[in-house]
């Protein structure tokens, strides 16, 4: 399967595809001055909070196009300087990093790349972070001891766990597990890990479905980011919920820390506008609905605090990489490909 056929398959799971997506939202017939275009890969019921107050404070319309983050990042990549969107969010840096490298996006302003640490932000200046997420292991304790747990992601291609581990290959949250494998431990290890899980691994088409399966008690453990497992026991209530969430330790790969992020196309024709979106994305206020939902993501203002639900990301320790270190997801699918997971 090429690279551009197994990205399309992770638009199985969207609403439409991206061609016959509405338009959510006010603006009339197409965009003025007072409207954009969001093109959004990030959670659908969050991002309608945040547009919605976004445009109670500013009056500008934003039309949203929903759809996973990595399809609608190769539509930007097709259409070029010739998009509609104005602004750009999704949940993973590689995304964004692959845009940027194509020359498609444009400079934030110095205040609004510094709400967040350096390294949730783009090295060029031009995207921010918005959400952190955890890559982490959704266990059953009846079928793995915590004794028994792995100190690394790299044990799970070991013997020990074959037919114990599930894996979903095609979700978009996977390749940045194996990009940060990649930039931990080189591309052979990452090539020898996935023929490992290949051997080993039961595979789902989503992380929901991996969390779901684990808590079933069908499969011992399943790695997924952290906010799944949230929402399931948010939709099963504490008493439904079986399995337990773990965190790789020691800044493990296994549980790196994922940045959703946003950015102002170079094509945009309303840039004063989009810049004044991304700007109240990042601030306090924008910061804050997310920290109020429930959608158990992390912000990445570092001053907010997130849902009382989750760790506090200091005592989880996670894999904290440079976007540039991470890089695009382009060796990491090639990889997948290459494994046979596809």
């Amino acid at each position: 399967m090429t690279r551009l056929r197994w990205r399309t398959a992770l638009a199985m799971g969207v609403v439409a595809s991206i061609l016959g997506l509405a338009l959510s939202g006010c603006g009339g017939d197409g965009p003025s001055d007072s409207s954009l275009v969001l093109y959004n890969g990030e959670h659908p019921q969050l991002t309608s909070a945040l547009v919605k107050a976004f445009t109670g404070q500013s009056h500008i319309n934003v039309s949203v196009r929903t759809g996973d983050g990595i399809v609608l990042a190769d539509q930007i990549l097709q259409e070029g300087h010739d998009s509609p969107a104005d602004v750009y969010m999704t949940e993973n840096s590689p995304e964004l990093m692959n845009l940027e490298g194509h020359g498609l996006l444009a400079k934030l302003p110095t205040g609004t790349l510094n709400t967040v640490p350096a390294r949730e932000r783009s090295p060029a200046g031009e995207w921010v972070g918005v959400a952190l997420r955890v890559s982490s292991l959704a266990y059953d304790p009846a079928r793995v001891p915590a004794s028994q747990l792995p100190r690394s992601v790299l044990q799970l291609a070991q013997p020990p766990w074959r037919g114990k581990i599930a894996v979903a290959p095609t979700d978009s949250d996977f390749p940045p597990v194996v990009g940060a494998i990649i930039a931990s431990f080189g591309r052979t290890a990452a090539a020898r890990w996935l023929d490992g899980i290949k051997r080993n691994a039961q595979i789902y088409q989503d992380e929901e479905a991996v969390v779901a399966a684990v808590n079933r008690g069908d499969v011992a453990a399943g790695l997924v980011n952290q906010y799944y497992w949230y929402r399931l026991r948010l939709e099963l209530g504490e008493n439904g919920v079986r399995s337990r969430l773990y965190y790789f330790p020691d800044h493990d790969p296994g549980s790196i820390e994922n940045i959703a992020g946003v950015a102002v196309l170079a094509s945009s024709k309303h840039r004063q506008a989009a810049q004044a979106l991304v700007q109240f994305l990042s601030s306090a206020a924008g910061q804050r609905i997310l920290a109020a939902s429930y959608d158990f993501e992390y912000p990445a203002r570092p001053q907010v605090a997130p849902n009382p639900a989750l760790r506090a990301l200091t005592s989880i320790s996670p894999a904290t990489l440079n976007p540039a270190a991470l890089g695009t997801d382009q060796t990491a699918v090639q990889l997948i490909e290459q494994a046979g997971l596809t």
